[in-house]
This record gives C-alpha cells, structure tokens and sequence, in this order.
C-alpha cells in the first residue's frame, strides 16, 4: 500500500522511493559492502533529476539499465591487493555493490534519458514528454 498517493504531477518515480527504507529503490535492492547511495529526486518544469551519492568510484562502475518503465541504477567493484615480505604475506580484497531501482512514470520520454558523473554524483536526467511538461499561464478571450 503507498504511504504517498499523488494525483498532482509528481508521478510514480516518489510512490517508490517513500515507500521503501532508506529510499531503497523497488525489491531486489543488493548491500554487500558498500552503503546504499543516498538519492535525490527533483522535478523541474522540463524533467526530472535523480541525483546519487556515489563518491569514490568512477563512471565505468555503473550500470544504468531501462527495462519497460523500471531505471535500475548499480555499481560493483572489487580490489585485490598483496604484499610479500620476508616471512609473511599480506592479502587484501574488498568486494562492494549496490542496486537501487525506479519506477518511471509515463510521462517520461524514456529515449532522451541521460547520465553524467561528477565530483561523486550520479545525475540522471529523465526529461518529460511534450504533453507532460508545464504550460506556461495565459488568458482565455471570452467570445
């Protein structure tokens, strides 16, 4: 059951977010060693923004997917690292990942959807369809 039921222009994108924990996206949601990235969602006349919090890795570590109206951002990294020393040997690994996933709603023009990173944020751009972007305010001439 929703916690946010939205008839305004804020869409399905928000139902998913408010109703998980820790803004955790839709099921499936993978924390192996690494803490699930803080996200942002903002709606401007033209689109909407899904900024997260990814410091540390670079663009190459993502993964950005579209399947039907589901945007599932993830990231999974690993390091190795060993030292040999006289008598011992020391070996280090890491291994972390996340998965966070949206529902879009269908007023996303799913074609256009772009994705930068910057100074560890993720920014994915989900413009609006024509018909969903706001009009601007005008008179109606009475006849």
């Amino acid at each position: 059951m929703s916690l946010v039921k939205r008839t305004d222009r804020l869409p399905f994108i928000f139902d998913d977010i408010f109703n998980t924990d820790w803004f955790g996206g839709i099921s499936n949601d993978h924390k192996i060693g690494f803490n699930t990235p803080a996200v942002n969602v903002k709606e401007n006349d033209n689109d909407f923004v899904i900024e997260l919090a990814a410091p540390g890795l670079v663009k190459e570590d993502f993964k950005i997917e579209l399947d039907n109206d589901v945007l599932t951002i993830s990231s999974e990294t690993s390091n190795d690292a060993s030292e040999e020393k006289d008598n011992y040997t020391r070996k280090e690994f890491s291994y972390s990942t996340f998965k966070r996933s949206f529902t879009l709603p269908d007023t996303v023009n799913s074609v256009e959807i772009l994705a930068s990173y910057n100074s560890g944020i993720l920014s994915v751009k989900l413009p609006k369809k024509e018909e969903a972007k706001v009009q601007p305010k005008r008179s109606i001439e009475i006849s």
